[in-house]
């Protein structure tokens, strides 16, 4: 929903939740314990400031597909904005035309995420912008050849000098990562209703109430809460039993790429839940499209829990109430390339 979208809870339903789900008052409450609204203001950065002028710099830089080898592939490729933040692909598509290994995370609510990726390899989103740019199956350019596409073009000097200003040399790799970061920063999406129902209005419904008692109760909450309801610790896939290898395919290991440490074998940072309606298909393999079936899939795998057919709709019902305010982005007008602007490299 646009953020220009409230909801309000009719007579009828307030009075059916307080003679009903409502029954137990400190439903509410716990929830409260275990779960954060996401704050209604841009979050601060620890290593960056998000200023007017970075974060305006930030968005062309995500937009523009000649950060790319070939000039065809930018952030929003596979973080498309319009799209819940992912590319609704079931792995994506980079440069060559090649398949990446997994399903991409959203760029929504990505700074409240302990880490980025779905192995935490990079520990800010600045780190993240880095990646793609230089990995072979994504955008296959590096630092020297971007850092010289990006002088080229004069208003792009002059925005990196208004987002860094007092800086000898503004037009960095290091910078570039700033900026984006700064950007993607503000793509927080606040005031679903579940924010709602946290904050005091009664704005889910029965079904609704019963979802969040059952994913309390079953033990979801135990690597969903926080903020991002998730994104915030390392977890086995598989932890009771492990899913077939269409879900989770043998070759990819997980954080122990990362890491080489064998307690980290088939590990991934727990998926954040914001929005989770939008941003199909499911788990790092991307082939799980129904919201139902990846709520099935995690009863057995994670919890050992074969949950009815029942529990299964009451929970996806929940996890539809955190669907948020997703905010409205304007493409922005990019710097015209100039003679020496680096032409695109066919594939």
């Amino acid at each position: 929903m646009m953020r220009s979208l409230t909801f309000t809870a009719t007579t009828a339903l307030t009075a059916a939740l307080a003679s009903a789900a409502f029954a137990d008052a400190d439903l509410r409450a716990y929830a409260n314990d275990v779960f954060d609204p996401i704050p209604l203001t841009t979050p601060d950065l620890p290593n960056n400031i998000i200023s007017r002028q970075r974060v305006d710099l930030g968005a062309m830089l995500f937009f523009d597909p000649r950060m790319s080898r070939s000039g065809l592939f930018s952030c929003q490729s596979c973080h498309n904005v319009g799209l819940g933040g992912v590319d609704g692909l079931e792995t994506s598509i980079g440069h060559g035309w090649q398949q990446g290994p997994r399903n991409s995370p959203t760029v929504y609510n990505a700074v409240f995420n302990i880490a980025q990726f779905w192995d935490g390899r990079a520990q800010d989103l600045a780190e993240q912008a880095m990646g793609p740019v230089q990995a072979g199956v994504e955008m296959n350019n590096t630092p020297d050849r971007l850092i010289e596409t990006l002088k080229s073009m004069e208003d792009y000097i002059t925005a990196f000098e208004e987002a860094f200003p007092g800086e000898a040399e503004p037009v960095t790799f290091q910078n570039f990562a700033l900026a984006i970061e700064a950007f993607e920063a503000t793509l927080t999406t606040p005031n679903s209703r579940f924010d709602q129902f946290l904050n005091g209005a009664d704005t889910l419904n029965e079904q609704e109430i019963r979802g969040l008692n059952a994913f309390i109760d079953e033990g979801c909450a135990a690597c969903h809460a926080g903020v991002n309801m998730g994104g915030q610790d390392y977890y086995p896939f598989g932890l009771v039993e492990r899913p077939g290898a269409a879900v989770m395919p043998e070759g990819d290991r997980g954080r122990f790429q990362v890491t080489e440490t064998a307690s980290d074998d088939y590990v991934f940072r727990a998926a954040p839940l914001r929005n989770i309606e939008l941003t199909a298909p499911y788990f790092h393999s991307g082939v799980v499209w129904s919201l139902e079936e990846a709520v099935a899939v995690m009863g057995t795998s994670q919890l050992g829990a074969d949950l009815s057919e029942d529990q299964v709709a009451d929970i996806a019902a929940f996890l539809r109430t955190l669907t948020g305010e997703i905010p409205e982005v304007i493409h922005p007008v990019l710097p015209s390339s100039s003679a020496t602007t680096p032409r695109p490299e066919p594939m």
